[in-house]
């Protein structure tokens, strides 16, 4: 799996209509949408797919076609989202009318289109699941934790040095 680290856009044109496509971290999708919104009032369309793990580490999809026609907008966008195998973000795609119609397979193939080039033009990291845990241990342990740490590729947070353990 992979994730989107920062915000980052591309601009598609299919038939004389403007595809800005953004990807975003899940945590910032609402505001994200807010302000492409109050940046863009005359736009078209702003059209949405989002992938994201849950409390339960279950995939959680939504998508809105923002007044398309059902089906042709925010459900190739997740399919894009799916096919790249990208977790706890949101692509988000503001449309700009060309005055040439698309029709159904011409919508489908637009987004659809729009989502790929933007996943081409940026770098996705790789996804790593965090769990916290803390323990305690003694100062002549010290070398042995951090040996098995770093072999194990985990990731140290924070230590506390006390006067008789170390808090990890």
């Amino acid at each position: 799996m992979r994730v989107c680290d920062k915000i980052s856009s591309y601009t598609t044109e299919v038939k004389k209509s403007k595809f800005i496509a953004y990807i975003v971290p899940y945590s910032e999708f609402e505001s994200q949408r807010e302000l492409l919104k109050a940046q863009h009032p005359k736009a078209s369309h702003i059209v949405y797919a989002f992938r994201r793990l849950n409390k339960f580490n279950q995939i959680d999809e939504g998508f809105s076609d923002d007044g398309e026609p059902k089906g042709c907008a925010g459900v190739p966008v997740l399919k894009v989202l799916r096919g790249e195998d990208i977790i706890d973000s949101a692509i988000l795609i503001v449309r700009y009318f060309g005055g040439i119609k698309l029709g159904t397979g011409g919508m489908v193939r637009a987004y659809s289109l729009s989502a790929k080039n933007l996943i081409d033009n940026i770098e996705l990291s790789p996804y790593k699941r965090y769990k916290e845990i803390q323990f305690t241990t003694s100062y002549s342990d010290i070398r042995q934790i951090e040996y098995h740490l770093k072999a194990l590729s985990i990731d140290v947070l924070d230590r506390v040095f006390g006067e008789s353990s170390i808090e990890w």
